[in-house]
């Protein structure tokens, strides 16, 4: 990493208007007698020359009633985290901390007694975050860095390293360090390391899981990071559908990178190099290069003088959902998904058989979008090194007939509804479904593309 500026002269801040807020929320709060530091992950992204988006205030020498009356003067409030010393300014992407004291009083994330102690120095407070690198202080109206844990030193050296012994407190931080590993290409101190398998996840709610599974998919820039970093904490244990792929053989011919869960890790840092941005679309594709191999655990098999897995993708369905059941109760992502995953070894086939129209409605049909699905297979061939990357030509033969079908990025629709039955003088009930299914299976055969048509095969049909 380049080396680092010892201050931050000006924020590169995105909004002008969020700039302007946050100079006179600097400057009302220290005309009050209080000081207002920019924190945390504004701090450490500054630092790396990078847009902020979002700014996150402490505030220290003001009583909470003091700091409220400070800022309604300006700026409208959001008075919903009050009882946790944090305010948040309406319209605008900030958010005002006074620095508070915890006491840990229960299991999970959620297990902590706060109490907002104006009074602390920031020395004090910076002790309670969770890595170095996140408890940095920077007064915009004196440019003066405070960096009591040395965290500018470990950015530069790419380390990741927490705070104090209050880390283990909160077990969701361990997460945390895993994509704060994969997003700043950081490797962890070995003392972290150690700490980090003392920890249990207690009763961490999902939500709060996904949240940092979903940064590492969307923002890390070298995933296997934080991949390797749960692996040596220990944490890979508590998803054994991925701690199966560790020592799972695979054929040196075809994959001379090593076992299951190494040509994994290639696949995740193949996808980050090719995300479009679209977060959405990216957390879909990402969870499929995820799991697109779980399946092999349950598959492998020494024959013929290789090692083989024959059908891992389709039993990698049922690894899966119970992975992704630990991370999210949303239906809808998983069941996004999972076709992925099933059909993941059919882009290559399809193209060496030089498949049909019909094949390609029907993989269309059962994945929703193929060019979700190239992109996973694409990132899949990425990686074997060192063998070199041909291109996949495959994915780009497929993408090429899926847009010739219109269906490079939807799924096929019937054209035939039960109106059109009822239009030619049947009436609705049970007999509708096994017709209208026939009628869309001649459909993705090539039968018919238009309406017309296939009301025209409808009626030589219903005659029949």
């Amino acid at each position: 990493m380049r080396d680092l500026p010892t201050s931050i002269r000006k924020l590169r801040v995105r909004d002008p208007e969020l700039s302007q807020a946050a100079a006179r929320l600097c400057e009302d709060v220290a005309a009050a007698g209080g000081r207002a530091l920019l924190v945390g992950g504004s701090v450490r992204d500054a630092l790396l020359g990078q847009d902020l988006e979002d700014l996150d205030f402490e505030v220290f020498g003001l009583a909470p009633d003091q700091l409220v009356s400070v800022l309604e003067k300006r700026f409208s409030l959001d008075l919903v985290g009050r009882s946790f010393g944090v305010l948040k300014l309406k319209g605008l992407d900030i958010d005002v901390a006074l620095p508070r004291r915890e006491s840990k009083r229960g299991l999970g994330h959620r297990g902590f007694e706060v109490h907002s102690d104006p009074d602390m120095t920031f020395d004090e407070a910076a002790r309670r975050r969770d890595f170095t690198i996140n408890a940095m202080g920077w007064d915009p109206l004196s440019h003066e860095l405070l960096d009591p844990a040395n965290g500018r030193s470990d950015l530069a050296g790419r380390v990741l390293r927490h705070v104090s012994h209050q880390f283990s407190e909160d077990p969701l931080r361990v997460l945390r360090g895993m994509q704060f590993a994969a997003r700043f290409e950081l490797r962890a101190a070995s003392e972290t390391v150690a700490l980090c398998r003392t920890i249990d996840p207690e009763d961490l709610p999902p939500e709060r899981l996904f949240a940092e599974w979903r940064k590492l998919l969307i923002r890390g820039r070298r995933i296997s990071n934080g991949l390797t970093f749960l692996r040596d904490t220990g944490w890979l244990r508590h998803y054994p559908e991925l701690q199966a792929l560790v020592h799972c053989p695979q054929d040196r011919g075809w994959h001379p990178e090593g076992d299951v869960w190494v040509h994994t890790l290639h696949v995740l840092d193949a996808f980050a190099e090719t995300r479009t941005g679209d977060d959405e679309e990216d957390l879909i594709v990402g969870l499929a290069c995820l799991c697109h191999d779980l399946g092999k655990p349950l598959t492998t098999v020494f024959r013929g003088g290789h090692w083989r897995s024959p059908g891992h993708e389709h039993e990698g369905e049922t690894p899966t959902r119970s992975f992704l059941a630990r991370l999210t109760d949303s239906r809808k992502l998983v069941d996004q998904v999972v076709p992925l995953v099933r059909e993941h070894m059919n882009p290559y086939a399809l193209w060496r058989d030089q498949a049909s129209p019909a094949a390609i409605r029907r993989l269309a049909r059962r994945v929703g979008r193929i060019d979700r699905l190239v992109r996973v297979c694409r990132a899949d061939h990425m990686g074997r090194p060192p063998l070199p990357f041909d291109g996949f030509p495959a994915g780009r033969w497929l993408l090429d007939r899926a847009a010739e079908l219109d269906l490079r990025d939807q799924a096929p629709e019937p054209v035939l509804k039960g109106r059109h039955l009822i239009a030619l003088g049947r009436a609705p009930g049970p007999g509708f479904g096994p017709i209208l299914d026939a009628a869309f299976e001649a459909q993705l055969d090539g039968a018919f593309d238009t309406e017309e048509e296939g009301v025209h095969w409808l009626e030589r049909n219903l005659k029949g």
